[in-house]
């Protein structure tokens, strides 16, 4: 397969996991009651409001090309306002969790769809399949890596909510440098080692999930 048809397979999977993600922050933030992401347009299925030139772009097409065995990536954050949410440091747990639970659900919706292409045209060597792959793939890798414990990874504001609150605080003042922190990781090569099982192991069981349809 090409590198520009490949492309093209990977794209609308690729977008709809960073798009359905921060929609979910947005949706479940609103729930709560913070309603600046639905003010800002972000509550939205249309991905170029998503869209972070670096995070969705040039992170990703960078290491598709150099081959890293690593596909992942990020979106524009959708901006949410902890302090408007009915209990702040209760619900900035769920507004986290949204987004990594959105991507497991579409991890599962590709591998039945996945299951569906192989049943239906009787092989898994297809453009179709090769896309329901690619979508369980970068899914359980957004998955994964956002639970990664550290701010402003939707990890690291899980584990903010769940600390006692003098810890959460000092525990919080990580977010600022948090990226670069990512970014240090993986031009070391350790990000990869850090997320590489953990992912197989996700991916695995979508797979398995696929299995049971077939």
């Amino acid at each position: 397969m090409g590198v520009v048809e490949a492309f093209l397979l990977w794209a609308p999977p690729v977008l709809l996991a960073i798009t359905l993600h921060e929609a979910a922050h947005g949706y479940v933030a609103r729930y709560f009651g913070d309603a600046t992401a639905f003010d800002a347009g972000r509550i939205s299925l249309n991905p170029l409001r998503h869209i972070d030139p670096v995070g969705t772009i040039l992170v990703p097409g960078v290491l598709y090309f150099l081959s890293s065995g690593l596909l992942f990536g990020w979106a524009k954050p959708v901006p949410v306002n902890f302090a408007r949410l009915r209990n702040p440091k209760r619900d900035m747990l769920w507004v986290s969790l949204a987004g990594p639970l959105a991507n497991l659900v579409m991890g599962l919706c590709w591998a039945v769809f996945l299951a569906l292409v192989v049943r239906t045209q009787q092989s898994i060597d297809t453009p179709l399949a090769y896309m329901a792959v690619a979508g369980i793939s970068i899914n359980a890798v957004l998955f994964v890596f956002n639970l990664l414990p550290l701010p402003p990874l939707d990890g690291g504001r899980i584990v903010t909510s769940l600390l006692p609150l003098p810890t959460a605080i000092k525990f919080a003042r990580i977010e600022p440098y948090g990226i670069f922190i990512v970014l240090v990781l993986l031009m070391l090569g350790w990000l990869p080692v850090l997320l590489g099982e953990p992912v197989r192991i996700v991916h695995n069981v979508l797979l398995h999930f696929a299995d049971l349809f077939l």
